[in-house]
């Protein structure tokens, strides 16, 4: 048995925890990608944003209860090889590493964008090798100084949508000073609620759910914090409703104030278009340092969610074992490799931007439901195997189980479904199943190699997290 991940050291507190939870799913998608969804759905991207929040606080509800139960830096991955074997965790794992992979690249060119801005004539790979030279040297220092960065982070974009949503309230009323309150002039005309009627509302929907991806991270954080049980549990109650609340009330702040089919609401992104459209000075600049301060958390981020699952693969054997070496508690080839790919994926979109890039950008499309799936199957699973051998461990428990939990399924199939049907996502649909299926073929024939078997996987994947967390708990009680 590897105990590679038993190693890790627990430097995340509580408040780490919790900001991790607000600040991983606000990222660009809200700021600026959400402008898309707002020109296709119209008023209607509000019950986009409600419908997609519904089924993001099941997932990430099963995902706490699993976690809180057993704490592991694989998260879901773990929890997936412990319900239908090796090769489901090897497929949700390394496919959710290869998604925060190009997704660090991703930021890394945005943020890029924003600061070859402000200062003209500047190479925007160069500034990605900075911010990866950065981020990369946070992740390669101990846990804690992840968590310091993006405790920081996260609280600005916190309190940049707190003030967002405060403004925009006066100004609903009509109390801001220079502005009459607008009704439902916005929500009613051009078009009404529904302008685009269901196909709009669908664009929007798939927008919406895509949005939400990045609240996973909050239970791989949890296996190296200073109370992995408690913490992974207080952080994912309060964190459900909070991210609800910011982007729900955030779209319909937006439609309210502003006619839906306003250009610069796509051209320069909704939360600049309404702070424009409100006379705020300087929004297009505050805007953008929040952007860009939202595009470097998430890299930060993405780099140590991608790191700690590739280490957690490697841990249980699914990966070269190289990859899972711990120095000082961090598995730093890890983190290189994570960062290596990442910059690999934004060489490509200069040297092949419009083949290998978008074969990337496709690829990714529908990673994030993949996961969610296999969160939803495994939560069915071992719901009822920890109700029978170790039920004082449901710390928290799933709503209305098994009800909920079949209705979150039935609305994966459904986006599935609606993502068939759209020319724009259905190509995304074909090559995130075609990776899926590879990697699914991968991690049967690495469990047939090996002569694993489901119970054999699932009693040492067990051990394994069980030896974590103890390790955990008694480093702690050291230091106290």
């Amino acid at each position: 048995m590897s105990r590679t991940t038993a190693g890790l050291s627990p430097g995340l507190k509580q408040r780490h925890l919790s900001m991790i939870a607000l600040g991983g799913v606000i990222g660009a998608g809200l700021f600026v990608g959400s402008g898309a969804g707002i020109a296709a759905a119209g008023p209607s991207i509000v019950v986009a944003y409600a419908i997609s929040g519904v089924l993001v606080m099941l997932v990430m509800r099963m995902l706490g209860e699993m976690s809180a139960a057993n704490p592991a830096s694989g998260s879901f991955s773990v929890h997936a090889e412990r319900a239908f074997g090796p090769w489901a965790g090897f497929t949700a794992g390394w496919a959710f590493w290869f998604l925060l992979c190009v997704a660090v690249g991703l930021e890394g060119i945005g943020a890029a964008k924003i600061m070859t801005g402000w200062f003209p004539g500047t190479p925007e790979w160069a500034w990605v090798a900075l911010f990866m030279v950065v981020f990369c040297g946070t992740n390669l220092a101990a846990v804690k100084n992840f968590g310091e960065f993006e405790f920081w982070f996260a609280a600005l974009k916190v309190g940049a949508i707190v003030l967002f949503l405060g403004i925009g309230v006066l100004a609903i009323v009509g109390v801001l000073p220079g502005t009459d309150a607008p009704g439902t002039a916005n929500l009613t005309g051009a078009g009404g609620f529904f302008p685009h009627g269901s196909e709009g509302l669908i664009v929007g929907l798939l927008a919406s759910v895509f949005a939400y991806g990045g609240l996973e991270t909050v239970t791989i954080a949890a296996a190296e914090s200073e109370h992995p049980v408690q913490g992974v549990a207080k952080a994912v109650r309060t964190a459900m409703w909070r991210i609800a609340l910011f982007y729900i009330g955030s779209m319909a702040v937006i439609v309210t104030l502003v006619p839906w089919g306003d250009k610069a609401v796509v051209e320069k992104g909704p939360y600049v278009a309404t702070l424009d459209h409100l006379g705020i000075p300087a929004a297009g600049q505050i805007m953008n340092v929040v952007v860009l301060v939202a595009l470097l958390s998430a890299m930060n981020a993405n780099i140590y969610g991608a790191s700690r699952m590739a280490g957690s693969l490697v841990a249980r054997g699914q990966g070269p074992q190289a990859l899972g070496r711990l120095y000082g508690g961090v598995p730093r080839p890890a983190v290189l490799v994570s960062c290596v790919v990442g910059f690999g994926c934004v060489l490509l979109s200069y040297w092949s931007p419009d083949k290998a890039f978008i074969w990337l950008l496709n690829t990714i499309g529908a990673i994030i439901l993949v996961v969610w799936f296999f969160i939803a199957a495994s939560q069915l699973v071992l719901r009822r195997r920890t109700e029978r051998e170790a039920p004082e461990k449901l710390v928290v428990k799933m709503w209305a189980f098994p009800v909920l939990t079949w209705v979150a399924l039935a609305g994966m199939a459904a986006i599935f479904v609606l993502m068939a049907r759209e020319e724009g996502t259905r190509v995304q649909l074909y090559y995130t199943g075609a990776l899926t299926l590879v990697l699914a073929v991968a991690g049967f024939a690495l469990q047939k190699a090996r002569g694993d078997r489901g119970e054999t996987a699932t009693a040492a994947v067990a051990e394994d997290a069980a030896v974590e967390d103890a390790l955990t708990r008694d480093a702690v009680a050291d230091k106290a």
